[in-house]
């Protein structure tokens, strides 16, 4: 008999890792293949815009797993190797080298992309790069020189992160926001609040409610930028932060339903019955609504979910939202999703450097921003664990304690 066409995963980040290590635990023992356009193993993405560039971590220190575990888990690896189409009438990927490998069932696990500035005001110059990769971070490490100018477009927390790493080097960073404040569409304003002055009391230029209208050039590289408001400042590197977009076109070419990502179910099972998706390139029903998130731990957790459909243990993948971000000496752990909240209350922590933003949707807790607050966040991601909620007047209570609120 022939044997079985494998299990094909699409992707080599966060989820395509948490895929393998989920589905040999659920004793799936079929043969796994995992094709990937990125050169190098699956490998952790926050300490890029971290460590990796602050110290210099080598790749090996950054990897998910090592060559030897793959090996182990009996994975085929195609690294380096970009699928360009899909044929679900015959289960089979095509590959741009213009091989093709059948499959029995597909797994997307396409991620994401930064989205960039467009050539006619400069987004194609040298100097004019991205943060997402490890060829990203690597083609951004030699601009880590102090005295180096920095400009970053975007005041989302890629951005400040990749602000907090320059400052520390001792380059001289301008960071431009659009929008009125830094953080606007992801955080309350207590939280921008305290990273503004965060920024600032390092020595970050912060400029809100400023749009960026063309880079400058001099020899094909950038070299300033001209703002809206008419000034113009100078800049050695850029770096465009400005959020991503879900790598959805291999699944919109192949008929998918679409949907602010690829559409799944909750068992990550697409519209074709054979091909599933999980994590940032895909989009799930979550409470009465369809989300998509962008973050480590909804593509490991959605990725055990997919693998668990896979071995014919399907369960319904509950999310439970967290998120992290380390800023010079400060972490940020936010738990929940703050979509929709209509009062957010800060509470001051046990030091002047912490705080926690607690976000409601009329009674219900919806999130809570963690600064420097390791207590506040266990508490808050117990209570939503449960679908609890805690008094307002109890968080604006100062001598109110986390543990009452847990009993």
């Amino acid at each position: 008999m022939d044997a079985p066409a494998p299990v094909v995963l699409v992707g080599g980040g966060h989820a395509a890792a948490a895929f393998v290590n989920s589905a040999r635990r659920a004793g799936y023992e079929g043969p796994l293949i995992v094709i990937s356009d990125e050169p190098v193993l699956p490998y952790h993405r926050p300490p890029l815009s971290k460590k990796y560039l602050a110290e210099g971590l080598p790749v090996e220190q950054i990897l998910i797993r090592a060559a030897a575990w793959y090996e182990e888990q009996k994975v085929t690896l195609r690294l380096g190797t970009r699928v360009t189409d899909i044929d679900r009438a015959a289960r089979r990927v095509a590959l741009a080298d213009g091989s093709h490998v059948d499959y029995s069932q597909l797994v997307l696990l396409t991620g994401a992309r930064p989205r960039r500035l467009s050539a006619d005001i400069g987004g194609e110059l040298q100097g004019v790069l991205v943060m997402r990769s490890l060829a990203d971070a690597d083609a951004m490490a030699p601009y880590l020189a102090a005295g180096q100018r920095l400009l970053v477009v975007g005041g989302g927390y890629i951005g400040l992160e990749a602000a907090a790493v320059a400052s520390g080097k001792g380059l001289q960073v301008t960071l431009l926001e659009a929008a009125p404040r830094i953080l606007q569409r992801v955080a309350a304003p207590a939280t921008a609040d305290f990273f503004r002055a965060l920024h600032r009391s390092h020595g970050v230029d912060i400029r809100e409610g400023v749009a960026l209208r063309r880079l400058l050039a001099e020899g094909g590289r950038v070299c300033g930028a001209e703002l809206g408001d008419g000034r113009r400042i100078e800049a050695d590197v850029v770096l465009v932060g400005i959020g991503v977009q879900a790598n959805v076109e291999l699944a919109e070419r192949a008929g998918l339903a679409i949907d602010n990502g690829i559409a799944v179910d909750e068992f990550c099972r697409s519209s074709d019955p054979a091909i599933l998706a999980a994590g940032d390139c895909c989009s799930f029903p979550f409470r009465g609504r369809r989300i998509r998130l962008e973050s480590v731990q909804n593509a490991n957790d959605q990725a055990a979910a997919a693998a668990h459909t896979v071995a014919g243990k399907a369960m319904a993948y509950a999310a439970l939202p967290w998120f992290w971000s380390d800023q010079y000496d400060t972490k940020l752990q936010i738990a929940g999703l703050n979509q929709g909240y209509d009062e957010a209350i800060a509470r001051p922590g046990k030091t002047e450097r912490s705080l926690s933003v607690w976000y409601y949707q009329g009674d219900s807790l919806l999130a809570v921003d963690a600064i420097n607050d390791a207590a506040a966040f266990v508490a808050a991601k117990k209570l939503l664990e449960r679908g609890a909620s805690v008094a307002k007047a109890a968080v604006r209570d100062p001598a109110a304690q986390f543990k009452d609120w847990l009993a």
